[in-house]
C-alpha cells in the first residue's frame, strides 16, 4: 500500500509540476512582451522572477490538499523532485534549441536582474512553505 501511495503522489506531483511549467512559459511571454519593454531588462527580469515564484507558491498552495503530502520530509522531497524535473527540462530544452552549455549556465548567475537561482530555491521549498501557510491560515480561522 505504501508504494502505491507514493506512486500516486509522484503522479500528482508531476501534474502539478506540469502546471507550473505552463505558468513559467506564460511568465516568459509576459516578461518578453510586457515587463522588459516596459520596465527595462534589469527590472523586468527581477519582476519576472518574483512573479514566477508567486505562481509556484500559489499553485502549490492550491494543490497541496489534493497532493496529500503532509510530512516535512515528503514536502521537501517533492520540492527536490520538482527541482530535478525543472533542471532536466531547462537543459534539455535549451540544448535542443541549440544553446551552448555556457549560455545555459549563464542563467544561473545573478547578473542583470536575473534571480533564476532564487526561483529554483522557491521551487524546492514551495511544498513545505505552502504547507506552513495553510496551517497558519487554518489556525487563524480557528482562533
Amino acid at each position: 500500500m505504501e508504494k502505491s501511495m507514493s506512486v500516486k503522489v509522484a503522479a500528482k506531483g508531476l501534474i502539478v509540476w506540469s502546471a507550473i511549467v505552463v505558468l513559467a512559459i506564460f511568465n516568459g511571454i509576459i516578461r518578453e512582451s510586457l515587463l522588459i519593454p516596459g520596465l527595462g531588462s534589469v527590472a523586468g527580469l527581477f519582476v519576472s522572477g518574483l512573479l514566477l515564484s508567486s505562481f509556484i507558491i500559489g499553485v502549490t498552495y492550491l494543490a497541496l490538499p489534493w497532493l496529500g503530502v503532509r510530512s516535512t520530509r515528503s514536502l521537501l522531497l517533492l520540492g527536490i523532485c520538482w527541482l530535478v524535473l525543472t533542471l532536466v527540462f531547462e537543459f534539455s530544452f535549451g540544448l535542443a534549441r541549440g544553446k551552448s552549455l555556457d549560455q545555459l549556465l549563464a542563467a544561473y548567475s545573478f547578473k542583470g536582474g536575473n534571480i533564476w537561482p532564487l526561483v529554483l530555491v522557491v521551487t524546492v521549498i514551495a511544498p513545505w512553505f505552502a504547507s506552513k501557510l495553510r496551517k497558519k491560515g487554518k489556525n487563524e480561522k480557528q482562533g
